[in-house]
């Protein structure tokens, strides 16, 4: 999962169409169990399958706003807003694509590719071809690398919740409340913007899930002209691909997850960020240690427990008067946070708080304040939370009452209290949401699914290792690859041949290991 704020500081049909759909289109779960029951949105997603396949895609050069320079092309798939309602409200979803760069015969389709979020964009994918990225030359040979904005997100119908600039202005309030009042104020801006959601983007709201993102998945499938899925999903994209696995099981040639997302009904998505707040503090303690070892380079002290006092020392003293007039507790949090997150982040981070020991204030400020006159980047920032915000929101049912929340979080805070209060702020906003929330799709294994390939850290923050165990137990014949004693997340992503040749293997030929992998962890950040 994505963080924006702190986790970021979101009529029937004849036969004879349906026939014709699946000839272009194969409708998924051919076993009746899972897509195959008949119902509006199953029928809705055959048909724009099927208008997709017969449309294609009109790849041109990409707008030279986007960023994506030849060969990178772009172009666009048209899909219902409501899937239950294929002839009504369409929306356009945006797509790129970087070609094969191997022959005619190493192709083998196209390799669609989902960063995660909810609210993460997929544009810059077939990027990796074009900078030459040596972990991905291999594929390049066999796939087209797509990208796509996910519904609601970038350039597919983008929603919002909050004036960009409002969104990112700072200082904002210290997530750990000091007493009720602290917590009534947050409880205020939590509702206040979950009904800034519904007044600025209510009639995307009930179809911001991620089932409805999956059935996009598969009209985009189509559009490409594929007659089965190759994919590559991380942290929330494990979970989009967990979906698409469930509904349209005979659709998977070949499917990657990285950090995964606990697929199950109890955990999505209100345990799921519980569980965060646990995973966070052991990777934040993980990185105060690092800090400490090198504690010659960084100056900062040089055990855990001094860091962490240095840490609390600097937070107070922001509270009482934010750095810059702009960073306090929450911009902290928010800046700090990415060093749990990402082993990349380690030395930046720790570079940065030296510097700010040492006197150096603006580079502090330049990392974790706003930049009011990034108009751009602001107004993506909003984007990426209202998306994460709408989906996690609408795809399960949150409790209402405050108290639950209140006495979770309340609990959480005391052993692990690095990020719990933050991420509590963050998704209060389902408590009070606006448009409907589903319950759950049942992950699971349906007749035709393929072998997945799991790929997990043990130390994941933001994606705990339980949900690849999860999942591994819910996609039968899937291998899942464990990265032991590491926690960056987004395994594929890093230099460790134990993990990245068997992606490749996978990727190429279809083949897994006979049995579930460890491999040791990737090389430690040097500062």
């Amino acid at each position: 999962m994505r963080r924006t704020t702190v986790l970021g500081s979101a009529g029937a049909l004849v036969a004879g169409t349906l026939i014709a759909g699946a000839m272009a289109a194969p409708a998924a779960g051919a076993d009746g169990r899972h897509h195959g029951r008949g119902d509006a949105e199953a029928r809705g997603v055959a048909v724009a399958a099927h208008r997709a396949a017969n449309a294609g895609i009109d790849w041109r050069d990409c707008p030279e706003d986007w960023g994506l320079a030849a060969p990178i092309q772009c172009g666009w798939v048209t899909v219902p807003l409501d899937y239950a309602r294929p002839n009504g409200k369409k929306i356009e979803l945006a797509v790129d694509r970087h070609v094969s760069t191997g022959t005619k015969a190493e192709r083998q389709g196209a390799l669609l590719y989902n960063p995660g979020g909810p609210g993460g964009s997929g544009l810059r994918f077939p990027a990796r071809v074009t900078a030459k990225n040596p972990l991905w030359t291999k594929t390049a040979k066999a796939y087209d690398f797509v990208g796509f904005d996910p519904r609601g997100v970038g350039h597919s119908a983008p929603i919002s919740c909050v004036d960009p600039q409002e969104f990112v202005k700072a200082p904002k309030a210290d997530p750990v409340p000091d007493d009720e009042a602290d917590k009534r104020a947050q409880r205020k801006l939590a509702r206040e913007y979950a009904e800034g959601c519904g007044e600025r983007s209510g009639a995307m709201l009930p179809h911001m899930t991620t089932p409805n993102t999956a059935r996009d998945l598969d009209v985009i499938r189509a559009a490409l002209g594929e007659k089965k899925l190759n994919f590559l999903g991380v942290s929330y994209g494990t979970y989009l691909g967990a979906v698409y696995g469930t509904l349209f099981p005979d659709h998977v040639r070949r499917m990657v997850v990285d950090s995964v997302v606990d697929p199950s009904r109890q955990s999505i998505w209100y345990r799921a960020n519980l569980n965060q707040g646990i995973a966070f503090q052991t990777r934040w303690n993980d990185w105060k240690a690092w800090v400490a070892k090198h504690d010659s380079v960084y100056g900062i002290g040089d055990t855990p427990q001094k860091v962490e006092q240095a840490w609390l020392k600097l937070r107070a003293a922001a509270k009482k008067e934010p750095i810059g007039g702009v960073v306090g507790p929450a911009e902290l949090t928010t800046f700090f946070w990415g060093a749990p997150y990402y082993d990349s982040s380690w030395a930046p981070t720790a570079r940065i708080w030296s510097a700010y020991r040492a006197g150096d204030t603006q580079a502090l400020v330049d990392a974790a304040g706003p930049d009011m006159s990034d108009l751009a980047g602001n107004a993506a920032a909003e984007n990426g939370n209202a998306v994460y915000s709408a989906v996690e929101c609408a795809d399960a049912k949150w409790p209402t009452d405050w108290r639950t929340w209140d006495r979770d979080n309340t609990r959480l805070h005391e052993k692990y209290p690095f990020m719990t209060w933050a991420n509590a702020w963050m998704n209060l906003p389902c408590a009070t949401w606006p448009a409907k929330q589903r319950t759950p799709l049942d992950v699971r294994t349906g007749k035709g699914l393929p072998p997945v390939l799991i790929v997990q850290s043990t130390r994941d923050a933001a994606t705990p290792y339980q949900g690849a165990i999860e999942l591994h137990k819910r996609f039968k014949g899937s291998r899942l690859i464990t990265e032991k004693d590491a926690g960056s997340h987004g395994v594929t992503g890093l230099v460790n041949p134990c993990v990245n040749e068997r992606v490749d293997t996978y990727l190429l030929t279809g083949k897994t290991d006979r049995r579930d992998v460890t491999c040791e962890p990737h090389a430690t950040p040097k500062p």
